[in-house]
């Protein structure tokens, strides 16, 4: 009897010791997940909200506005509902809501968005406007802090991004590849393939707003277009929706700014949102307006089936941070053949070496820890 309290006695102090010694998580306790999560949504983006949730916001998944997901953990997501909805009384808008973003400022949410105008004097096909929608509470309701657009450049733009850099915001946004032919080397070779007769752009511009998101200030800065001569080492990936003969337009769009030791990243999707060959590369600046360089390791996100993998049609992400601060991660939208043409979301971590250069580890669709 004395024996077996004596290994009682053994037995409890070393599970004190053990408990007390293991502080951090367990191999148990860490968090795993796959790609792509149950959540259809194009253009997805994630804000980290300060009580302590995740918050998922993008295109498509309701009508005539946007929706919202929330998250304990980046893995198990649940639908809030429509958040915010166009077309009505008093809203300028009127069709194609896309591309939402989310952010924090002083206790309210403001959402930048786009969508088709009202004001259509001449029916154009693309009439595509920036505008911003405000709320209490990160499932909204949002409601539209003017009943017109944040501006009107002329032409139509979509895309918008926020960055907030040392007091002032800046706003980055595409004009959309609608009636905007631009002459290039390439648009040269299409023509000498009989593939197109023109080629038409989308170029990333930012601009500073005011810090309540109301007026421009200044006129907008082109910042990023598809590359002009053939053997420019951006030409192949950045032009291949058009080198394949798919479609006469080269995207520059899906704009993502974020500053990382004392450099302003910017990530751009190019080519067909809707086919295939959408993949994502990233330019550096010192400053918020340029001048941007493209990186020399581009595309860093891009379809996989060449090599075995099942993901295509990779774009428009965005950058979050773990809650610690500790692990960068980029949350973008694709597809695999069980998807099809639907867009579904991944997340998968990012990094950016002591050298400054950022690299994804993805597309994924195998099992991984957060």
């Amino acid at each position: 009897m004395k024996l077996f309290k004596e290994i009682v006695v053994v037995l409890l102090l070393v599970g004190i010791i053990t408990g007390c010694s293991n502080t951090g998580k367990t191999s148990s306790d860490a968090i795993t997940y796959s790609n792509p999560l149950p959540v259809a949504f194009g253009d997805p983006f994630i804000l980290s909200a300060s009580d302590g949730k995740y918050y998922m916001y993008g295109t498509g998944g309701v009508e005539k506005g946007f929706g919202v997901y929330s998250s304990d953990n980046l893995v198990d997501w649940h639908f809030e509902g429509q958040v915010y909805s166009g077309d009505q009384p008093g809203s300028w808008t009127v069709k194609n809501y896309w591309a939402p973003e989310v952010y924090e400022i002083d206790g309210r949410y403001y959402m930048l968005f786009s969508a088709d105008w009202k004001v259509n004097p001449t029916g154009e096909l693309e009439n595509f406007r920036i505008g911003v929608a405000v709320g209490d509470q990160p499932t909204g309701p949002f409601t539209e802090i003017s009943d017109a657009p944040l501006f009107d450049p002329g032409y139509p733009i979509i895309d918008a991004n926020i960055l907030q850099h040392e007091g002032r915001t800046f706003l980055y946004y595409s004009r959309c590849c609608y009636k905007n032919p631009v002459e290039s080397e390439v648009t040269e070779w299409v023509r000498a393939q009989n593939l197109f007769d023109e080629v038409e752009e989308s170029w990333v511009y930012g601009v500073e707003i005011s810090n309540d998101f109301r007026t421009v200030v200044g006129e907008p800065v082109l910042l990023l277009q598809p590359p002009y001569s053939m053997d420019d080492p951006q030409t192949e990936w950045e032009s291949r929706s058009v080198t394949s003969g798919e479609v006469n337009r080269r995207w520059t769009e899906g704009s993502f700014a974020f500053e990382h030791n004392g450099k302003i990243y910017m990530m751009y999707s190019a080519n067909f949102f809707g086919g295939e060959n959408y993949a994502v590369g990233y330019a550096v600046a010192d400053n918020p307006l340029g001048p941007f360089t493209k990186a020399e390791n581009n595309p860093v996100l891009e379809k996989n089936v060449a090599t075995g993998g099942e993901v295509t049609g990779t774009g428009h992400n965005m950058v979050f941070r773990s809650k610690d601060g500790e692990k960068m991660y980029t949350v973008y939208h694709g597809r695999t053949q069980k998807t099809g043409d639907e867009r579904v979301v991944f997340i998968d971590e990012m990094r950016i070496d002591a050298n400054g250069i950022l690299t994804v580890d993805g597309p994924s669709t195998s099992e991984k820890e957060l």
